[in-house]
Formats: structure tokens, C-alpha cells, sequence
């Protein structure tokens, strides 16, 4: 529910029975509790509870002083015009309005007073007649679910969601005060798991100079937080789980606290300036592995590895199949290479945009590969030429038999070249291919089977698209001549990567 309050965290001042049944002191709680909220940046609500006592307590017990509950509520009992008075002076400070109701009647007071959110406590949980009136309301709820057990609390759930109701979940142990051992906060994680489009909060009934137990739940990812509060007097003291007002703001600290440390959610943090700074300092440079000539590419074989690193030198992580570095001036043995040194291809975004389009052409075709199978794009003459010519090869298996499946997007061509040691057939599975067989061309379509002996020099074009897979003996990497001698001296004609785009 917070999602709609500009995804800051609701905090819940709880009054409860805590007004002793005066309005004055009513007034008062809410008075000073808003002096404690006014500096924070968070949403804030007050609640109040509701009770029709002359139906809510059986006639017999009515009068029942003896009885500690009957006697606490009817003794702090107050008029509905009090109880506007108090719903005046939330709706004055600021505060969004709450009421949690424990029977129809006081359902029908709060819709009278136009509260903005209706809390369900966990004594009326699975009280169905109550649900069933809270359910013709307007009202967005707040479902508290101590000692509600999984299957009742999907009942409950599944009953609001298809009265097409609003609703976030709080996990609370109703044990007042709750003890530390019984604070169960790993509740949070599995309703968060359970229910994963549901909102979660935290109520608690913890002593209230408990600091801990919040900054607990706010790292669990609750962000609704609910707390009994009161004010003492000389005639008013508070029972063991009702915080002051200075024990409220110290809640409050440590939530701000805990929000601080744990940062952004959703999204990668953003990183200090000192973070990489610090980082950067460690990381090994690239120094020329011999004396190097303008003009040459930087891989592996002429660079090393090494630190320290100095300013503006191209470090270990900008090194990428992805990312072609060719040298500007000459360099020496055991130098370091800056990026003033180099001119960068930077072939990323070109490699995406063949893999989506890739995607996309197989899921018309209807053929499924899997994930993690390795891909090899070749660009013969670049990967600037790749769309005139070039093919991508998805290998599938190699063994003492190979699978791959090769496609040509329209209007690309494979040049021609021949195998000494693989035998293939070719297999059509969509589209039209023209296949160059030593300068006979012969047009193949779905469906068709091709034979390419050893040694035959051939090559393959398509003016529409197609889809085909070789089907062959074990595939070596030296064993493809290329009739373009250019070719074979390419050594960056090809980008291998794995397949990981699914057809999902």
C-alpha cells in the first residue's frame, strides 16, 4: 500500500485504549506525537480502535468490573462524538486516518467518519461475519495475522482478492509484551515469498525500548510498522508494550537508521567516488608484452597483466571480446598502454542487436534452442559487414557427431570454403537457400537435404532468410579453407559468446 505514498515507509502510531477514555488526553497523544514525526521523511498514520460496547459485550458481563478487559473497555469508552473529535485532529495534523473495528457496527462508524484505511486485527482475523461487512467498504485494509496459521491466512486472502479489495499483510505475535525469542521476524521472509504482490509490515508488541527489532524488519523488506504509543501522566502509566513519545522518536531513529544502511532497493547502488577509487587502485594494468608496432591489436598474445597500474592506463576489466583495441603509435617492451595509445571498436551493442534479431527470426520459424549452448557469429569480411556477409552457427553437439544450426538473415551470403576432414548435410528447416556447389548453383527449400562431400568447395546465400542444420562427422576449428585468402588471415572472424535469450 505504500507503493501509492511515494514509496516512503507508513509508520503507525497505535492509540489503542491508551486516551484512558478522555478526549483531552486523546488530543494530547495525538498533539505530541506529532511534534515526534514532524522532522522525519516518512508517511505517518494514527489508528484508533472501535468497539459498539453495548453489543460487543454480552449483556450478562456488562457490568463484569472483575473481568480486566470488560472493565479497561468500558471505562475508556468514548461517545462518537469524542471519537470524531479525535478522527478531526489526526485528519488536522496531518496523519492518514486508521481504525481498526471489532465488530459491524463500529465498521459502520468509521465509514461515517471517513477513515482512509481500515486495519483488521489479529483477534478478528478469520471472524467471517466481520470480513464480510469490512468487504462492502471502500476502504483499502492493513490485515494483521498473528497466530493465524497458512492455510487461514490464504482463505482470508483469496476472500479479499476476489472482492477486488486492497490489502497489504502485517506479521504480529500477539503476546503483549512479545518476548525477544518470540519475535519470529524470519515471518517476514516467507510471507514476502508466499505472497509476493502483497505488501508487508510489521506490527509490534515488543518492549518498546526495543530498537533492534525494527531496523531487523526494514532489512527483511517490511515497510508498513506499526506501534502501541501513548503519553504518561502523574495518574496515566503505560502498559509494558505502549512507547512515549521519546520512546517513539528513538524507534524512528533507528528506522531511519537501518533505511540508510540498506540502501537503494530494486536498483544497483550507486557507487562512491572514493568506492572506485579505491577499487581502481588495485587493479592490474596492461603493459606490452614485447615491442609493439602502430597499427597492431591488442589480445593476449602482446599484452601482459601486471600492477600497479598508472593514470589513464587501459586496466584489466576494459580488456573484452567485445572491444578491439588497435594501436595508435608504437610501444615498448614492458610499457604501459594508455588509452591515448589506442583507437577503441567497441562491438557490444552490434553483438545484442544480432543476438535479439536472432531471437526473434527463430521464434517465427518456431525452432527452439536451448540456453547455454555456444553461439559463433561469423563475420568474415567485419562485423560493420556482417548483414552482406556472414552466418551465425549454434552449436549443439560435437562428439564423433555434430549438430549445429546455422542461419542467414536476408540477403546474407557465406563465402565459399571447403572441409578436408568433415563430411555435412545440410537439412532446410525454414526459408530458401542457394547452395554454390564448385560454381553450380542449385536453389534448396524447407524440407530438403544437401550433401556436402569433403574437399568440395562450396557456399550458400539467401535472398529471404533461412534456417538449416548440419548434421556431420566430429568438427574441427582448422579444418574450413577459405577460397578468399583474406579470410583465413582474419583472426577476429569471429565472436563467440552462449546463447542466452530465451523464446519466453
Amino acid at each position: 500500500m505504500t507503493k501509492d505514498l511515494n514509496k516512503r515507509p507508513l509508520f503507525i502510531f497505535e492509540m489503542a485504549n491508551n486516551h484512558q477514555g478522555s478526549l483531552e488526553h486523546g488530543l494530547r497523544i495525538i498533539r505530541e506525537f506529532y511534534e515526534v514525526s514532524k522532522n522525519f521523511p516518512f508517511n505517518f498514520a494514527f489508528k484508533l480502535q472501535a468497539r459498539d460496547i453495548p453489543t460487543f459485550i454480552h449483556p450478562d458481563y456488562q457490568n463484569r468490573m472483575d473481568l480486566k478487559y470488560v472493565k479497561r473497555f468500558s471505562e475508556t469508552k468514548l461517545s462518537d462524538d469524542e471519537f470524531k473529535k479525535l478522527k478531526e485532529e489526526i485528519d488536522k495534523f496531518g496523519f492518514i486516518s486508521m481504525c481498526t473495528p471489532f465488530d459491524e457496527n463500529s465498521v459502520d462508524l468509521i465509514e461515517k467518519l471517513n477513515f482512509d484505511i481500515i486495519k483488521i486485527g489479529s483477534p478478528s482475523f478469520a471472524d467471517w461475519l466481520l470480513l464480510e461487512r469490512i468487504a462492502k467498504t471502500d476502504k483499502p485494509l492493513i490485515i494483521s495475522v498473528g497466530g493465524a496459521q497458512l492455510e487461514d491466512i490464504d482463505k482470508v486472502l483469496s476472500f479479499f482478492e476476489h472482492r477486488e479489495k486492497k490489502f497489504a499483510l502485517m506479521h504480529c505475535v500477539s503476546e503483549y509484551p512479545t518476548q525477544l525469542e518470540n519475535l519470529q521476524l524470519n515471518q517476514i521472509d516467507l510471507l514476502k515469498k508466499r505472497y509476493p504482490e502483497i505488501e508487508i509490515g510489521y506490527s509490534t508488541h515488543e518492549s518498546p525500548d526495543n530498537f533492534d527489532s525494527i531496523k531487523i524488519a526494514i532489512a527483511k523488506g517490511a515497510t508498513i510498522f506499526e506501534k502501541h504509543i501513548g503519553v504518561k501522566t502523574s495518574e496515566i502509566e503505560l502498559n509494558a508494550y505502549s512507547a512515549t513519545p521519546e520512546q517513539a522518536k528513538q524507534w524512528l531513529l533507528s528506522a531511519q537508521q537501518a533505511l540508510t544502511i540498506c540502501g537503494v532497493k530494486g536498483e544497483r547502488m550507486k557507487f562512491s567516488e572514493k568506492e572506485l577509487a579505491d577499487l581502481k587502485q588495485f587493479k592490474r594494468g596492461v603493459f606490452a608484452k614485447r615491442d609493439l608496432k602502430a597499427g597492431e591489436k591488442l589480445d593476449s598474445s602482446n599484452i601482459f597483466l601486471a600492477w600497479p597500474n598508472q593514470n589513464n592506463q587501459l586496466l584489466a576489466n576494459d580488456m573484452s571480446k567485445y572491444t578491439i583495441y588497435t594501436l595508435k603509435n608504437d610501444v615498448n617492451k614492458n610499457q604501459p598502454i594508455f588509452f591515448s595509445n589506442v583507437e577503441v571498436t567497441n562491438v557490444r551493442e552490434k553483438v545484442y542487436q544480432i543476438m535479439v534479431k536472432l531471437r526473434d527470426f527463430l521464434k517465427e520459424a518456431k525452432i527452439y534452442v536451448p540456453n547455454n549452448v555456444e553461439v559463433e557469429i561469423s563475420h568474415h569480411y567485419g562485423i560493420d559487414r556482417f548483414y552482406e556477409t556472414g552466418a551465425i552457427l549454434i552449436n549443439c553437439i560435437n562428439r564423433e557427431y555434430c549438430k549445429k544450426i546455422i542461419v542467414l538473415f536476408p540477403g546474407q551470403s557465406h563465402p565459399a570454403h571447403f572441409h578436408k576432414q568433415k563430411e555435412e548435410t545440410f537439412h532446410v528447416l525454414s526459408g530458401k537457400m542457394i547452395v554454390d556447389f564448385d560454381g553450380q548453383e542449385k536453389v534448396y527449400r524447407a524440407g530438403d537435404l544437401i550433401l556436402v562431400p569433403r574437399e568440395v568447395k562450396h557456399s550458400f546465400r539467401t535472398d529471404e532468410g533461412v534456417i538449416f542444420e548440419e548434421i556431420s562427422t566430429t568438427h574441427f576449428k582448422s579444418d574450413s579453407f577459405y577460397e578468399d585468402m583474406k579470410i583465413m588471415e582474419n583472426k577476429d572472424r569471429k565472436t563467440n559468446l552462449t546463447y542466452w535469450l530465451n523464446l519466453d
